[in-house]
């Protein structure tokens, strides 16, 4: 089993690890995005439903625990490109965490500014956008709330907007964590879509070239209609229309790669979604996503390596059993590029 498993890593991380380009270019930026499953502190929010991730819940969740989770958050987005420039994360409790997070990352040499806005999600799981402030400077944020109209006691997270400047360039950043499938929520994922679609179109109308991405775990993948039908994001750049969007995960969700595993198949849920502004074959300057950039990124210290699960992400908890692991997730990311530095 340990020979098999490391025969699937190196074909694993031969294709997703190393952003290959050729283009030397002058400026370069790594965009990313990791659900960091479940990053809770240790206080209790009377607020929301932590209760299990509590000194005295069921997972016992202390401290070095705590710690032990954030360092290992921090080991794999250090080494994702040397630190992106801009990390979407979910699945986090508060600001707290995240900016517990960005001392930790201080030990790789990295420097984070947080975005974060509480949700109304029941277990006060969040969006959030880290970023390095002499990479990215935003100027503008903005909640999306993903109400329902016809259940008002629907709640989730909402979408977090982030408008700013990066080499001189406006950059849009949506970060999602959309309805999870437990239950069938198909219908509040599209809902999600229609929103944020909604948004899109808006600053399209203003700007055709807007430069968008689009981060997020979306709990469908690239093939799914919440994505295709509704935020209008196709996979093959020659088959887009005017406005839609370009699913840079969609080519590595088709050659049977994925981010998280389920019954032993690969799902692609944690994507990046550009618009056409910052696609090579548009006339728009500055910034532009180096194609075929996108990756699935991968360490061999963060897939179980023996058993019936060898090949899965190594989790932080199975059930109520800490495993001291990362995350069901794997991180994703894209390079961006360009030819003047400002």
């Amino acid at each position: 089993m340990a020979k098999s498993l490391h025969i699937f890593f190196l074909a694993f991380i031969g294709y997703f690890c190393v952003a290959q380009s050729g283009d030397q270019t002058t400026f370069q930026s790594t965009i990313a995005f990791y659900n960091l499953e479940n990053l809770f502190d240790t206080i209790d929010d009377p607020n929301i439903r932590d209760e299990e991730f509590l000194p005295g819940g069921e997972k016992q969740w202390g401290r070095d625990r705590y710690f032990k989770k954030l360092g290992n958050m921090a080991s794999v987005i250090a080494s994702v490109n040397g630190g992106p420039d801009v990390l979407g994360v979910c699945e986090i409790e508060n600001r707290a965490v995240v900016e517990h997070l960005a001392i930790v990352l201080r030990r790789y040499g990295l420097n984070y500014n947080v975005v974060h806005f509480n949700s109304p999600d029941g277990r006060g799981i969040d969006v959030a956008l880290m970023y390095n402030p002499g990479k990215f400077t935003p100027f503008y944020t903005e909640q999306l709330e993903v109400i329902d109209p016809e259940n008002s006691d629907f709640k989730t997270r909402d979408i977090l907007y982030v408008k700013g400047l990066m080499n001189n360039d406006t950059l849009h950043f949506f970060v999602n964590h959309w309805p999870s499938r437990r239950g069938g929520k198909e219908e509040k994922r599209i809902l999600a879509a229609k929103i944020l679609r909604s948004k899109v179109a808006e600053l399209q109308s203003e700007n055709s070239d807007a430069k968008i991405i689009i981060m997020g775990d979306f709990n469908d993948d690239p093939y799914n209609k919440s994505i295709t039908e509704y935020l209008l994001a196709e996979g093959k750049e020659e088959k887009l229309d005017d406005g839609e969007l370009f699913n840079t995960s969609y080519a590595t969700h088709k050659k049977g790669y994925g981010t998280l595993k389920y019954r032993g198949a690969w799902n692609l849920f944690d994507q990046i979604i550009i618009s056409q502004g910052l696609l090579e074959t548009n006339d728009a300057e500055g910034l532009k996503y180096i194609d075929n950039s996108f990756r699935v990124y991968v360490q061999e210290k963060m897939l179980v390596q023996d058993g019936d699960y060898a090949g899965y992400p190594l989790r932080s908890f199975v059930g109520d059993r800490f495993d001291g692991g990362y995350s069901d997730h794997l991180p994703t990311y894209i390079i961006l590029k360009s030819n003047t530095i400002n």
